[in-house]
């Protein structure tokens, strides 16, 4: 049973899953960005980056088990080598285990991973938000508050281990497509709830905050309400949510025999979802 979950390491070429325990939009900014306060934690699973430096210069990038993701010059591994060493080069090995464009930040991962690889630990002081939003927290892959557009972190929080499934429907969603499904005009407002401060009680906490993006995802994918309905229906879940701008859903369980328990019977009755039993922290 223990297999089934993978610990959260963090070495350099590790590109946890980025969970979003709690998304709360604040309001759309003049500029056309959204202000987010999120609860940011990180997953046993995720993707994992090799890097090989050569004297040439330029990077170049191989990807295993992702047919759909492109290597050119837009994908984050080598936006993110380009920014940190632009007179670098080499070569990067990234093998997928998580869904594309699917809300818990895999290609912010492998760019944060690329990050750690090419400049070691001064990583952590670059300003990486201007290679992708969600790459700042990624760079430690330390469970925090996420504020602002991404690069506004708080302290380091000890979130106690949760026992969680993941679930994604195959399904790619466009965070454009949620966040314009959302409705804000720049400069608008939404009324969210004041976030819970960190409890000892994890999920009290997280029960009296939400997603703000999950509706608008079901409005643009439907068959994220039916993933999140399954979820709920597992024996020993406590609580179900869609992460980031979706479509992946995490449901977290009271205990690792139910985890694993309902891991297997949502693959068995789901064999077409990508599903993960995992610790998150």
């Amino acid at each position: 049973m223990a297999a089934e979950f993978g610990r959260i390491a963090r070495t350099p070429g590790r590109a946890c899953a980025k969970i979003n325990l709690t998304l709360h939009v604040r309001g759309r900014r003049a500029d056309g960005y959204h202000d987010l306060e999120s609860l940011v934690a990180f997953a046993g699973i995720g993707d994992a980056l090799s890097f090989t430096p050569l004297p040439a210069h330029g990077y170049a990038l191989r990807i295993e088990g992702a047919d759909h993701l492109s290597a050119d010059d837009d994908n984050l591994v080598l936006r993110a080598a380009r920014f940190i060493a632009p007179e670098g080069g080499g070569t990067f090995r990234l093998i997928k285990n998580l869904p594309v464009a699917s809300g818990i930040g895999g290609g912010s991962a492998d760019a944060a991973a690329a990050l750690r690889l090419v400049a070691g630990a001064r990583a952590r002081t670059i300003q990486s938000e201007a290679i992708g939003a969600d790459v700042p927290v990624c760079v430690a892959s330390q469970a925090r508050m996420m504020r602002g557009v991404g690069a506004d972190l708080g302290p380091v929080l000890n979130v106690p281990p949760l026992y969680a499934v993941l679930v994604n429907p195959r399904l790619s969603v466009s965070t454009a497509d949620v966040f314009r499904a959302l409705g804000l005009k720049a400069g608008e407002t939404h009324e969210a709830p004041p976030h819970p401060a960190m409890a000892s009680d994890v999920f009290a906490m997280l029960e009296q905050a939400r997603n703000d993006l999950e509706r608008p995802a079901i409005a643009v994918a439907p068959v994220i309400a039916d993933v999140l309905t399954v979820l709920r229906n597992q024996k020993g879940v406590r609580l179900a949510r869609m992460s980031g701008s979706g479509a992946t859903c995490f449901g977290l369980f009271a205990n690792r025999y139910d985890a694993v328990k309902a891991s297997r019977a949502l693959r068995a009755a789901h064999p077409t979802w990508w599903v993960h039993a995992t610790i998150i922290r």
